[in-house]
């Protein structure tokens, strides 16, 4: 799938592989087709479109799979087949095959985690959380430099070490949160 890029001169160019951002912020717009990314991912291959609609109405409904009752799941698998497999479809993040009732994934679906940072309430953005660890080394480095007892005691190349294993445990740390909060 080839998205069109604009050039500076204003004429397009097809030549960029992959989604564009709008298909990518239309597809995880919604949180149902964000479920049904995240469902298909957790299962690893080729789902059929009533266990993915039994699965985001158990979901929605903060149920168990066996509680969903008939309405609910038809509800989900009607929006789903109607109207936000045929969008995941259509932007080339899933292969839907309507007939067979079968989904599945595709590469370009990958490209969507890139697109996701998953924060709760209670987090802070760990853009934020460098800035703040960046600014407490620099102050560290400032309060030795200038004499500040005790700081100044301190070696500087004790604080570099200090500095760079505290990046490193939080870079460590970073990719550990982030791989678990991928989805699925």
């Amino acid at each position: 799938m080839t998205s069109q890029l604009i050039r500076n001169d204003g004429t397009a160019s097809s030549d960029v592989d992959g989604p564009s951002r709008d298909e990518v912020f239309t597809a995880l717009s919604n949180q149902r087709r964000r479920n049904v990314i995240t469902y298909l991912k957790e299962r690893g291959d080729d789902a059929k479109v009533r266990d993915i609609a039994e699965q985001l109405a158990a979901w929605e409904n903060d149920l168990e799979i066996n509680e969903v009752t008939y309405k609910q799941r038809k509800r989900v698998y009607t929006a789903l087949h109607q109207s936000h497999l045929p969008k995941l479809a259509g932007s080339g993040f899933i292969d839907y095959e309507s007939d067979r009732g079968l989904v599945s994934l595709t590469d370009e679906s990958k490209q969507l985690e890139v697109y996701l940072e998953v924060v709760s309430e209670n987090e802070i953005l760990w853009s934020e959380y460098y800035i703040g660890l960046a600014v407490v080394c620099g102050l560290l480095g400032g309060a030795a430099w200038i004499g500040t007892v005790p700081f100044a005691s301190v070696n500087g190349y004790a604080y570099a070490v200090l500095f760079a294993l505290l990046f490193g445990v939080s870079a460590v740390v970073h990719r550990t949160v982030t791989r678990r909060n991928r989805i699925g």
